[in-house]
């Protein structure tokens, strides 16, 4: 059995062109890991971020990717649940991340492969979906939900989970975007390009903000009184004013138990997940480029 595996690692912060595919050791698992034949890794918006050093979790040099999906190859010890063999996905936070063909996660992080899913599909939902989850979780039947950048990775996994958990969906999108999310079960869409949402939407009981760039602030002026608004880009502060409205900044956190209930939804056909492009790991690069965009529907994911 080959020691050697092949990753996308970077030495210094900057732009796309600094990922490089490399050679290096594979990894060993150790109490309560598996070790993972990486099959696909998901992109997004925070891998960009963290490569460029906008954000730094870390220095340089390190792997990125956050999202996973393969098989177990090895279990350390301590490991209970999953076998060899068996297909799970999960999210993975460390400097040894999913961009490589194999990478070791704690078993907490992982959950089953859902059945009517393949590698692909299911290596882009950990980031969106637990994100779009965790944030939403008391979200309750005939709230009205306002979700910034509804056609994004998160955005378009939120929409449906918001339907799901009973809530009147309020998206903002580009037009062209509008059937996309029709289709999802948004209930009202908002092109932000043509009008200012804050002027057309209101009486919102929670803003889930996927923008940032004073987005959070803005959606103030959408909601009821006693309002709450989800910052997930970190770019607001806590915020509690006279009138009773909040600004709460959420970050997401592996969870192998929430996987599991998001598989529920996939398997009773209550959430999709929609993949934009496939690309092989030699071209992250281009894929950091296409999520730099940001006009991306859905998501992107590097097959491996």
């Amino acid at each position: 059995m080959t020691t050697r595996m092949r990753a996308v690692s970077q030495r210094v912060f900057g732009g796309p062109e600094v990922l490089e595919l490399v050679e290096v050791d594979r990894p060993s698992p150790g109490p309560g890991e598996v070790l993972l034949r990486v099959r696909a890794a998901g992109v997004n918006p925070a891998d960009w971020k963290v490569r460029s050093g906008l954000i730094r979790p870390f220095e340089p040099p390190f792997t990125l990717g956050l999202d996973v999906s393969g098989v177990v190859e090895e279990l350390g010890a301590e490991v209970d649940g999953f076998r060899l063999g068996d297909a799970v996905f999960g999210l993975l936070l460390s400097p040894a991340g999913a961009y490589a063909e194999y990478v070791v996660i704690p078993v907490q992080a992982l959950a089953p492969l859902p059945p009517s899913l393949d590698h692909v599909q299911a290596a882009a939902l950990p980031v969106a979906a637990l994100t779009a989850w965790q944030a939403l979780a008391e979200l309750r039947p005939g709230q009205r939900v306002l979700i910034h950048a509804a056609a994004g990775g998160v955005g378009h996994l939120a929409v449906q989970i918001a339907k799901a958990r009973g809530a009147h969906v309020i998206g903002t999108a580009r037009a062209e975007k509008h059937a996309f999310l029709r289709d999802l079960g948004a209930d009202e869409l908002i092109d932000y390009t043509a009008v200012d949402f804050a002027a057309v939407v209101s009486e919102v009981d929670v803003v889930f903000d996927l923008v940032g760039q004073g987005y959070a602030t803005r959606s103030l002026a959408t909601l009821k009184p006693g309002g709450l608004v989800i910052d997930a880009m970190g770019s607001e502060q806590d915020l509690a004013d006279a009138d009773g409205f909040r600004i709460v900044r959420f970050h997401v956190s592996p969870s192998g138990k929430d996987l599991e209930q998001l598989t529920g939804l996939v398997e009773a056909g209550k959430l999709r997940v929609f993949v934009d492009q496939v690309l092989p790991l030699e071209q992250a690069a281009k894929a950091h480029e296409l999520s730099e965009t940001q006009r991306v529907s859905g998501k992107i994911v590097l097959s491996v």
